[in-house]
C-alpha cells in the first residue's frame, strides 16, 4: 500500500484539499493517507478541519504573530524533516502557492521524496503579483514529480516549460467540489451580523448584495485605501445595496478597512467566516469584489460575476470566458466596473451566464485515480478533465 503525505497551512489549502482526502480515504482507495497541517494559519484552518472531518496526524503548530515569509519557510523545513524522515511517504501532496507549499516541497526534494502538486500550472508571469504565490507556484512546480492542473491552459503553461508531459493531467478544481459538498448541506448563519442582516429578507437584483474580500500582501497600503474607498463610494450611490465584507484580522488590512468604512450604514464589517457561511453567503450575493485567487473559481461556478481587484491575475480562463473581469485598485476603475453590473442588466448576464472553466465537482476523483495511475495501481489512464471541446495540441 502505497502511503501519501498530505501537507499544508492554510485555510484555501485545507478547502481544497479536503475533497482529495476524503476521496482518498475511501475503503476502495489502494492508499494510505497520512496528514501533516503546519497551521501557518492557525483559526481560520482549524474551522476548514472541523467542517471537513480532517484529522491531522501531525500538527507543526508554527504560526507566530506577524509573522514573516522568512519565519514561516524555516519553520516548516525544520519541522517537517523529522516527519518525512519517520513516515517515509511514497509521495508527499502539496496544494497551490502558499509558502507552505513551497517549503514542504523543498523539504520533500531533500530527501528525495516525489511531490505532487494540486492546482499546479497556474501562472500569472508576474513575479510580484501575487506576491508571494507567484514564485512560490514556480518553485514548487520545479520540484514536483506529478501535477495535477485544474484547466488546460494550467497544462500548456508546464508544457512551455518542459514539463513532461506523461505527468501533467488535467483535473479540474477541487475547490469546485468542497463547495458542492458544503452547499448541499441546509444551512444556518453562524455569524450573528449574517443572522441578523437575513433573518427577515433575502437579497434580490432590487437588494444587492455584494460580497467583498481583499486581504492580499501586495494590496497593503495605497491599493488597500482606494479599494475601501471604492466601497464607500458604492455604498453611498446605491443606498438599497448590503456590501459584505469579512475582515482579515491582519492589522495592515483591519485597521484602513475601519477606518474608511466604518459607521456606513450598508457596509457591514464582520469577522473571518467559516466557510459554510461564506459559502452559502456567496450563493446569496449578486455579484464578487475580490482580490483572492480561489473566489475566481467558486463564484462563477454559481453564477456570480466577480471583479478581480488586482493588477494581474495567474486565472486567464476565468477571464477569457467571461465570468471574471480584472479592474485593478482604482477608485474609479472599481466603482464604474460594478455601477455598470447593478445598471446594466445584459452586461450582468454576459456575466452571469458564462461558462465556469473550473471543474464540475470530480476533481478530487480524478486526482486520486490519476495517483494511482502513476504508481502502477490503476492499469488505464483515467479521463481528463476538459470544457467544451477543447484539446491539448
Amino acid at each position: 500500500m502505497k502511503k501519501i503525505l498530505f501537507v499544508f497551512g492554510t485555510r484555501p489549502e485545507a478547502i481544497k484539499m479536503a475533497p482529495v482526502i476524503k476521496q482518498m480515504q475511501d475503503a476502495r482507495c489502494k492508499m494510505q493517507v497520512k496528514v501533516c497541517v503546519t497551521a501557518q494559519h492557525r483559526n481560520l484552518l482549524d474551522e476548514v478541519l472541523d467542517i471537513f472531518s480532517v484529522k491531522p496526524d501531525y500538527d507543526l503548530n508554527i504560526m507566530t504573530e506577524n509573522q514573516s515569509l522568512f519565519q514561516i519557510t524555516t519553520s516548516v523545513l525544520k519541522h517537517l524533516e523529522p516527519i518525512l524522515k519517520k513516515e517515509k511517504p511514497d509521495m508527499v501532496l502539496v496544494h497551490g502557492d502558499t509558502t507552505t507549499t513551497f517549503a514542504a516541497a523543498l523539504a520533500s526534494y531533500y530527501l528525495k521524496i516525489p511531490v505532487g502538486h494540486v492546482e499546479a500550472g497556474l501562472r500569472s508571469y508576474d513575479k510580484f503579483n501575487p506576491y508571494p504565490e507567484e514564485i512560490n507556484r514556480r518553485l514548487t512546480d520545479a520540484i514536483s514529480d506529478i501535477y495535477f492542473c485544474p484547466t488546460l491552459t494550467a497544462k500548456k503553461s508546464l508544457l512551455k516549460e518542459n514539463i513532461n508531459p506523461k505527468n501533467i493531467f488535467i483535473t479540474g478544481n477541487t475547490v469546485i467540489d468542497a463547495l458542492y459538498m458544503i452547499l448541499e448541506k441546509k444551512h444556518n448563519f453562524q455569524n450573528p451580523t449574517l443572522k441578523r442582516l437575513f433573518n427577515f429578507r433575502l437579497p434580490t437584483s432590487d437588494f444587492p448584495l455584494i460580497l467583498v474580500t481583499a486581504h492580499r500582501r501586495e494590496n497593503f497600503g495605497k491599493p488597500l485605501k482606494n479599494i475601501c474607498r471604492a466601497l464607500k463610494k458604492i455604498s453611498q450611490t446605491f443606498t438599497d445595496s448590503k456590501i459584505v465584507y469579512p475582515v482579515h484580522p491582519n492589522p495592515n488590512i483591519k485597521i484602513p478597512v475601519k477606518n474608511i468604512l466604518g459607521g456606513l450604514k450598508n457596509v457591514y464589517l464582520t469577522e473571518p467566516l467559516n466557510y459554510p457561511d461564506f459559502a452559502n453567503l456567496m450563493k446569496m450575493s449578486y455579484l464578487v469584489l475580490t482580490d483572492s485567487g480561489g473566489l475566481q473559481e467558486e463564484s462563477p461556478s454559481l453564477g456570480k460575476p466577480v471583479l478581480v481587484m488586482r493588477k494581474a491575475t495567474e486565472r486567464p480562463e476565468a477571464v477569457k470566458s467571461g465570468t471574471v473581469k480584472l479592474v485593478g485598485t482604482e477608485v474609479n476603475a472599481i466603482f464604474n466596473s460594478v455601477k455598470k453590473l447593478i445598471t446594466n442588466e445584459r452586461e450582468y448576464d454576459k456575466m452571469a451566464k458564462s461558462v465556469n472553466p473550473y471543474g464540475d465537482g470530480l476533481a478530487a476523483k480524478r486526482t486520486v485515480e490519476f495517483i494511482e495511475y502513476y504508481f502502477g495501481l490503476r492499469i488505464k489512464k483515467p479521463g481528463e478533465f476538459y470544457v467544451g471541446t477543447e484539446e491539448v495540441r
